[in-house]
Order: structure tokens, then sequence, then C-alpha cells
């Protein structure tokens, strides 16, 4: 029989979550600011970078707090290959997305801001249902 999950312990998980796309976020962010503004690289090579930054505290802050499971302890190889294969799956569609809201007028640095609204709700099922999740590994 499968065990329903407790409401407070999902929104806690949830919170948590939320922590880490935050820590992603604004990490992210700075460093896009810093070498997009201030720099001068092009936004591409600057998001690149803001990007890979973020996506690997975001893996930390997910991995070992806010779906930390004892059951995923010798499965590294495993989660870490679901996360870069999602993270590539989201690099397509955000690139798409700030490089389509840019061809509007829209400023990359607004573009941030509704990406994110998307990848909020699309990230947490994902990493809730399959990546890591220690009952699909």
């Amino acid at each position: 029989m499968v065990k329903k999950p407790n409401r407070k312990k999902l929104i806690i998980q949830f919170l948590e979550y939320m922590v880490g796309g935050g820590v992603y976020f604004w990490s992210g962010y700075a460093v896009f600011a810093i070498f997009f503004s201030v720099v001068g690289w092009d936004w591409l090579w600057a998001k690149i970078l803001a990007d890979f930054v973020g996506w690997n505290l975001n893996f930390l802050v997910q991995r070992y707090w806010a779906f930390n499971d004892p059951r995923l302890k010798h499965k590294a190889v495993q989660i870490s290959g679901r996360y870069i294969a999602i993270t590539a799956s989201n690099f397509v569609i955000d690139y798409l997305m700030i490089w389509g809201l840019k061809g509007l007028g829209v400023t990359p640095y607004l573009g941030f801001f509704v990406t994110s609204g998307f990848f909020t709700v699309w990230n947490y099922l994902w990493y809730k249902f399959w990546v890591f999740n220690p009952n699909r590994i």
C-alpha cells in the first residue's frame, strides 16, 4: 500500500524547493548583471555563465535539502543524469523564451522574471516525480 504524503511535509518541501529556486534565480541574476552590464558580454554568454552557476547551486539545495531522502544515497549517477537531462531541456526552452521576449523588445532582465514563473511549476513537478523520486530510480 502506498502511503499518502502528509500535507505539512509537502508544504515544507515546496518551501525548501522555493529557497533553492531563489538561490538559482538570484545568483544567476547577479552573475548575469555583472557580465552583461558591467563586463559587457553579449546577453547569451552572460546568461550561459549565470545559468551554470545557478544550476549547480540549485542542484545542491534540491538534492541535499528539499528532496533529500536516504534512499537516494547511492544514486548520484542516476540523479545527476536526470538533473542534467531536465536542465538541458530547460536550457532550450528558457533560451527560446528569452530570445523571443528580447525580439519583442523585452529586456533580458525582465525575461528572467517571466521565465522563472514558468519554471517554478515545471521544475517542481519534474524534480518531485522524476529527478529526485526514490521510487523511480
